[in-house]
């Protein structure tokens, strides 16, 4: 028969767990060094975390450290930020995803600038600011200011559910999760913690093939008593729809049709190609074009799978919706969502064989 299990003691989780944090820390452009004291000498200190958070949901460290040093060299400061147009920060933006964040980042910058600039320290207030959920204001409240929220994402979810072995799937297990993830989060130093754990769960207790020997929680951890890659417990997957639809490339002299998308839906706010609203009648357009192949998407709820069609201005003249001629030389300019910006290269691609 196997011993019982442990019982973790909480207050052993921080000191462990931030020792090993301050010769592990990642280096990342929005980061201070492991132990520095809140608030540092850097007045925008609180505004390149906001930011930070912002473009990391739903999204890798990898695919957002660029944006980031691009946003701070164009815009270092919120008030900056907040007198941008919203075409300029769409189009920086493109390429992230989830462009409802881009729209919440302009307006929370805004609500920020009118307060002269300086974000609240606490998470309440912080949650009350347009765009930030529960996770974020937890985020900016510890890391920007030292308050002892409680951060919780994927990475620092995996990591606290096997430490405790917690076996309520998801979603039903996340409030279990959070009160576990509460009982270990220190007063002091909550900022060090919460991006500890974030480090943790990305670099050794991952997804797949934790490295539990070179966990400083090892010894406290439930699950590896188990089978770590058991946990979190998730419900059974679901298979993502289908969706289908079209887009048009209408060229002339040089420039390419765009139109703008509801500032509403799915990637609201931006330029694109036109399309049927992925179902038949959107543009006006029908059956029109001819087709020259299709690129796959993957949205959270479905995949999309859209068709391309070259389209001559005088076949869809009088029956578009309001939109501008964009030349071809400055496409990149346009902030096309990947999407869009995958089936302009499918027709960049086509006119290449042609004129070959």
């Amino acid at each position: 028969m196997p011993p019982p299990d442990p019982v973790i003691p909480a207050l052993a989780v921080a000191p462990s767990l931030l020792a090993w944090y301050s010769g592990a820390a990642r280096q990342l452009p929005w980061r201070l060094p492991p132990g520095s004291a809140l608030p540092p000498a850097d007045s925008a200190w609180p505004y390149r975390v906001w930011l930070s958070e912002v473009m990391l949901q739903q999204t890798t460290v990898a695919a957002v450290t660029g944006y980031f040093e691009r946003f701070i060299a164009r815009w270092p400061t919120v008030t900056a930020l907040a007198a941008a147009g919203d075409d300029e920060v769409m189009a920086a933006w493109a390429g992230l995803g989830y462009y409802a964040r881009a729209r919440n980042l302009l307006a929370c910058a805004r609500e920020v600038a009118g307060r002269g600039g300086v974000f609240p320290a606490t998470e309440a207030e912080l949650r009350a600011l347009p765009g930030l959920g529960a996770y974020t204001a937890a985020a900016v409240a510890a890391i920007a200011f030292g308050e002892p929220a409680v951060v919780v994402d994927a990475n620092v979810e995996r990591v606290v559910s096997r430490l405790f072995a917690i076996a309520t799937p998801l979603p039903g297990g996340r409030a279990e999760i959070r009160r576990a993830a509460a009982a270990i989060t220190p007063a002091a130093s909550a900022g060090d913690f919460a991006q500890a754990m974030m480090d943790l769960g990305a670099s050794i207790c991952t997804s797949r093939r934790p490295r539990c020997g070179a966990c400083p929680l090892a010894g406290l951890c439930k699950a590896r008593r188990v089978a770590p890659e058991r946990f979190p417990v998730k419900p059974p997957r679901r298979v993502r729809p289908e969706r289908r639809g079209r887009a048009w490339w209408i060229e002339r002299d040089g420039a390419v049709w765009l139109v703008r998308r509801p500032g509403r839906g799915m990637l609201g706010g931006m330029r694109a190609l036109p399309d049927d609203g992925w179902h038949a009648g959107g543009d006006g357009l029908g059956g029109a074009g001819r087709l020259i192949g299709a690129v796959t998407h993957g949205f959270t709820h479905f995949t999309l799978h859209l068709e391309l069609a070259l389209c001559a201005p005088e076949d869809w003249a009088g029956r578009m919706t309001a939109g501008e001629w964009w030349p071809k030389a400055r496409l990149a300019e346009a902030g096309l969502p990947s999407l869009f910006a995958r089936a302009a290269r499918l027709a960049l691609a086509e006119e290449g064989e042609k004129g070959g």
